[in-house]
């Protein structure tokens, strides 16, 4: 799948089959931050940290975020948040 074909899928009631990560993603873009976040939080490793961070970033809660930003192991983002949320869906559909 592509970034523009998981786009597509927002205009659907129901995310696809995907990992949990682009699940919280696709809540994320859907406008529903709290089920996004029960998805990431369940998630350990970078890449779910990375996306924790990218949710904390995106509530407000920089102090938070910088926090998971660390326990990804990335710098803390800067870019606006559309622009991380396409890098991350991008990234994470490139590793099947």
């Amino acid at each position: 799948m592509t970034l523009d074909e998981f786009r597509q899928t927002l205009a659907s009631a129901t995310p696809p089959d995907l990992s949990p990560l682009l699940q919280s993603l696709w809540h994320d873009a859907k406008g529903d931050w709290d089920q996004a976040h029960r998805f990431a939080q369940d998630v350990s490793g970078a890449d779910g940290a990375w996306v924790h961070a990218y949710l904390h970033r995106k509530e407000g809660d920089l102090p938070n975020a910088r926090y998971w930003y660390r326990q990804a192991g990335r710098e803390a983002a800067t870019e606006p948040l559309d622009a991380e949320w396409a890098r991350i869906v991008d990234q994470l559909l490139s590793r099947g």
